[in-house]
């Protein structure tokens, strides 16, 4: 149900990163695929649940059972005094017992277990939700800071550049020597941005091969295209959807255990009865006797009153929560889709509109430099706007897909394909 509905849809990846120019020669591409195939397989806390399910069925089988019969023996008038004296005159008794379990409490308690078992099966599917989002926002994470990678390689690509343009101007005495010490200034710092880029992009793949149980990533890029933006649905339509998550699954699945509590506890109304019946031994008189007995509690009723209304309240206390998670779901909900919205509108206005301009603005700032009708400063600025407005569409694109996760997360169910 709910454990690959995330799966494929998150991103609509394909081959397209352009990051990490060597890879390790004994690596292969990571897709999103393969990336929630072992999360799924090796996840520490989805396989948990196998205990949990098997120690429920445990406490199911126990509630199966008939009450065991008991075995009892008594000994009467020993040790006493005068004709009581030793064991001449011990009346010995042996006797089982039996409790007959009356108003269903066996066949209550196979219905709390059963809906004990369902609860975990309902809590396992709302885990792997919650996993399968997090390995997608931790391979969207390596995704964007292999772009980032890529435009640091550019920004000190460029700094190397204008250093080479500055020492011409500089050497044909067009330019102050300042203008050459800053420029080389310019370099090392983009060398120093490149080198925490690569720091950064460590770290995010070695958190995203810890989804699987890895202490290393064993893989080599991961294929994605980060710009390619999906196409969210109407608000109504993914309100529509929520109801399918787990999270509110969950709270049927808890009414239905509070249910099955209430028809236990109410059970409990109705005393057990417990029959015996045994061999009596008068030792005195050399005879024996049969012995039969009967007990049943008294005020039953009344002592099941507290166990009924506490199981009362706490189905309704269930309810009430339901209907506050409900609430808080759909305005999360309408967050997001209006973050959304925002973030593919950023994105797609970056990619077609701004950085074609901004590539435009480049090479004619920098056609004026060489030709003395920019100074370094507006070379300068040039390529600093052009590197803000590809961090820019990164981080967009980045949010858009993070928000898009987070909305399948919480409705269990993708969206449309990407464009």
């Amino acid at each position: 149900m709910a454990t690959t509905l995330i799966a494929m849809s998150a991103l609509g990846w394909s081959v397209n990163a352009q990051a990490l120019d060597a890879p390790p020669p004994d690596s292969t591409p990571m897709t999103l695929r393969a990336a929630i195939t072992r999360t799924l397989a090796h996840h520490p806390d989805l396989e948990t649940f196998g205990f949990s399910l098997r120690a429920q069925d445990a406490r199911g089988r126990q509630a199966e059972l008939r009450p065991a019969p008991t075995l009892n023996v008594a000994l009467e008038n020993i040790a006493g005094t005068g004709d009581f004296r030793g064991v001449d005159a011990v009346e010995a008794t042996f006797s089982l017992a039996q409790v007959i379990e009356l108003g269903g409490k066996r066949a209550a308690r196979g219905a709390v277990a059963q809906s004990g078992r369902d609860a975990i099966i309902v809590a396992r599917q709302a885990a792997q939700l919650d996993v399968l989002a997090e390995v997608t926002r931790r391979f969207i994470h390596v995704a964007a800071d292999q772009e980032q990678i890529a435009l640091t390689r550019t920004a000190t690509e460029l700094a190397l550049q204008t250093v080479a343009a500055v020492e011409q101007r500089v050497d044909a005495a067009k330019s102050p020597e300042a203008e050459l010490h800053r420029a080389r200034i310019l370099l090392a710092r983009a060398r120093v941005e490149q080198e925490h880029a690569e720091h950064e992009l460590l770290t995010s793949r070695r958190k995203l091969a810890a989804q699987w149980g890895e202490s290393r990533a064993d893989f080599g890029t991961v294929t994605a295209d980060l710009y390619a933006m999906p196409k969210p649905l109407a608000f109504a339509t993914l309100v529509g959807r929520l109801h399918a998550n787990p999270d509110f699954v969950r709270f049927a699945s808890e009414a239905r255990l509070r249910d099955a509590e209430i028809r236990l506890a109410q059970t409990r109304r109705t005393p057990d009865v417990q029959i015996s019946g045994g061999i009596r031994r008068l030792e005195g008189s050399d005879d024996q006797a049969v012995v039969l007995g009967i007990s049943v509690p008294l005020f039953a009723g009344r002592h099941a009153e507290p166990a009924i209304a506490e199981t009362q309240a706490l189905r309704g206390r269930t309810d009430a929560e339901r209907r506050a998670a409900e609430v808080r779901a759909e305005a999360q909900l309408f967050e997001l889709h209006q973050e959304l919205k925002h973030a593919i509108t950023e994105t797609v206005l970056l990619r077609d509109t701004v950085l074609p301009q901004m590539n435009e603005v480049l090479t004619q700032t920098r056609y004026a430099y060489e030709r003395g009708r920019y100074g370094y400063l507006e070379w300068v600025a040039a390529q600093r706007e052009f590197i803000d407005v590809q961090r820019s569409l990164i981080e967009a694109a980045a949010n858009a897909h993070n928000y898009r996760t987070e909305i399948e997360r919480l409705t269990a169910e993708p969206l449309a394909d990407s464009n």
